[in-house]
């Protein structure tokens, strides 16, 4: 007994699993999954610094947190960064009038802020934002990376 089974769409379907197999489609939508999911705990360091800008100075360091992506060794591997543009540039190579010119000032202090010093107890802003957030952004990055592969494979641009 012979059965013959003929299934139509399978070459699409083949080419769209290609596509969804190249290194470079699942970097993709692993970084655009991994970039949402890190703009949730970009937006609640900056609820966390506004509770802790000076209203009295113009510096705010709530508008200079944002997301980043990052570099890594390895090529498999995608990196989002949450950090303070400027970051704690206070040497002497850094360009003191650029750092002022951003929307938020120079607000290169606030690691003193985060991690404190011998004259300030830390104010933690930046650690709580992650660690309070980390449910949540797995479930976003979960939410975004399975809707992007079912849209890859649907074929919808």
């Amino acid at each position: 007994m012979t059965v013959e089974l003929n299934i139509q769409g399978m070459d699409q379907l083949k080419r769209k699993l290609d596509q969804l197999s190249n290194p470079k489609k699942a970097k993709q939508i692993a970084r655009k999954a991994g970039r949402q999911a890190m703009n949730l705990v970009r937006d609640a360091a900056r609820t966390n610094a506004k509770a802790i800008d000076d209203p009295e100075t113009r510096e705010k360091i709530h508008k200079n947190i944002v997301t980043q992506g990052g570099k890594s060794r390895n090529s498999n591997e995608i990196v989002i960064r949450v950090g303070v543009k400027g970051g704690a540039a206070m040497n002497q190579h850094s360009n003191r009038a650029a750092l002022s010119g951003l929307s938020g000032g120079n607000t290169t202090y606030w690691r003193m802020l985060e991690y404190g010093n011998s004259h300030q107890p830390a104010i933690p802003f930046m650690r709580p934002a992650l660690s309070q957030n980390l449910d949540k952004v797995t479930t976003k990055f979960v939410q975004v990376f399975d809707a992007e592969i079912t849209k890859a494979l649907s074929g919808v641009p």
